[in-house]
């Protein structure tokens, strides 16, 4: 009889769709010292991959792990769509009065979990799709100090990791800790990074847009001009045009 974990695999290589797959394996930049480089993909939609997780969302940490081990590009996003399942469902019971010391004590294993397999999150898309639902969400109303120590780290991921799990504080209008690890992060070399700060910045910026021009005017001479592109793409045409003519 077959495990959930030998279903599951055979299900996501039974849905691969190899023209799909090229496209992806250049997308994501799998080639010879790009960021990507040995990620292989087997071609399946996000939306899938979404309701495979969601079916198998009892899966224990064990064949997570496994799945997060994978070579396999979709194994892994799928072991990270499971943790939100998981993480999600023990949030309910939480807000529903059942089992809350349980619960509490499994989101903290769960995030253990997520931290302890950063080096398996692994491209910019496995980042964006797991760690503002997980990490930022854990941390809305505890200590933010192990994202400052992300922004440190060498890995890009890790520091990618650091900015946009604030989106959950910017939902929520908490938006010191995006300015502050922007901050900190304006002087990384990755465009993939002055994406990510400048995405960060402009989702701030739809909250309180006097903050992000206050932001945008002290750190001007020092901003990478793709990050200042993304920060200010909500803003007028003629501001815009002026502030990029600076740069």
């Amino acid at each position: 009889m077959k495990s959930d974990l030998e279903i599951l695999e055979q299900r996501l290589l039974k849905t691969k769709d190899s023209a799909r797959a090229k496209i992806l394996s250049h997308f994501f930049k799998t080639g010879v010292g790009e960021y990507g480089e040995g990620d292989i993909f087997l071609g399946i939609v996000v939306g899938k991959s979404r309701s495979i997780a969601k079916e198998f969302s009892i899966l224990p940490l064990t064949d997570v792990q496994k799945l997060l081990n994978s070579p396999w590009h979709e194994f892994r996003l799928v072991a990270l769509l499971i943790l939100i399942e998981k993480y999600n469902e023990l949030n309910k019971n939480i807000k529903t009065g059942k089992r809350v010391i349980v619960n509490k004590k499994l989101i903290d294993q769960l995030i253990k979990f997520y931290l302890n397999n950063l080096k398996n999150i692994n491209n910019w898309d496995l980042v964006d799709l797991s760690c503002s639902y997980l990490l930022g969400s854990y941390l809305f109303n505890k200590d933010r100090k192990v994202l400052y120590k992300l922004a440190q780290a060498k890995s890009m991921w890790s520091r990618r990791i650091a900015i946009v799990s604030t989106y959950y504080f910017i939902k929520n209008n908490d938006l010191d800790d995006t300015f502050k690890l922007a901050e900190i992060l304006l002087n990384n070399r990755e465009d993939l990074m002055h994406k990510a700060v400048g995405w960060m910045l402009r989702e701030a910026g739809k909250r309180d847009k006097t903050r992000l021009e206050k932001f945008i005017n002290k750190y001007i001479k020092i901003i990478p001009r793709t990050t200042l592109r993304y920060a200010i793409e909500k803003f007028p045409e003629d501001q815009r045009q002026k502030l990029l003519k600076i740069k």
